[in-house]
């Protein structure tokens, strides 16, 4: 009787540890499907986190939230796939609730991001790595093509507020705009 050649790796003695090699291979390629699958939340996560870290001092600089019933003034910001805004130049007195009545009158989506410009340079690189994302903190609208949205800020400190449109592309593009505040 010929013998084959195959041996179970349970019937040889010398591989009576198979099964535990068997299982760290497929430990640490279940664990990178997990993380393959994760990854789409973990970035949301990051970026959540990015956006809630520490920015005490930014926010200090850039003003908060304003109640849209407290706007003092309404200025209308248009913006186009030239990866321009109009007006990029802006004036308001601290103190001001401004209401920005943002408008895409592009074909493809943009957004309107109050910042410093350190941070929003940071956030710029971060949003090439997630493509896709929407901002829903209050100092971001993302506007999809032919849509109008509001964005109320309250401008607390003299200085100057930084707005840019984070999509991918965009900001290295030059979609960038200044608010001096007074």
């Amino acid at each position: 009787m010929s013998r084959s050649r195959y041996t179970s790796p349970m019937s040889s003695p010398r591989n009576a540890h198979a099964p535990l090699r068997g299982r760290a291979v497929a430990a640490p390629l279940l664990c990178l499907a997990a993380l393959a699958l994760a990854a789409p939340a973990f970035a949301d996560d990051r970026h959540a986190m990015h956006m809630q870290h520490g920015h005490g001092s930014e926010a200090a600089a850039i003003g908060e939230p304003g109640d849209d019933a407290k706007a003092t003034r309404t200025i209308d910001v248009d913006m186009r796939d030239t990866m321009r805004f109009s007006p990029a130049t802006l004036t308001v007195r601290r103190g001001d609730t401004v209401r920005f009545v943002v408008t895409n009158n592009g074909k493809i989506r943009h957004e309107l991001t109050l910042g410093t410009a350190a941070s929003l340079a940071e956030h710029a690189k971060m949003m090439q790595q997630m493509p896709g994302m929407t901002h829903t903190e209050a100092n971001a609208v993302t506007v999809e093509p032919g849509q109008t949205k509001t964005l109320v800020w309250h401008f607390t400190q003299a200085g100057t507020v930084d707005f840019a449109c984070l999509e991918p592309g965009h900001f290295e593009a030059g979609m960038r705009g200044v608010i001096n505040v007074r």
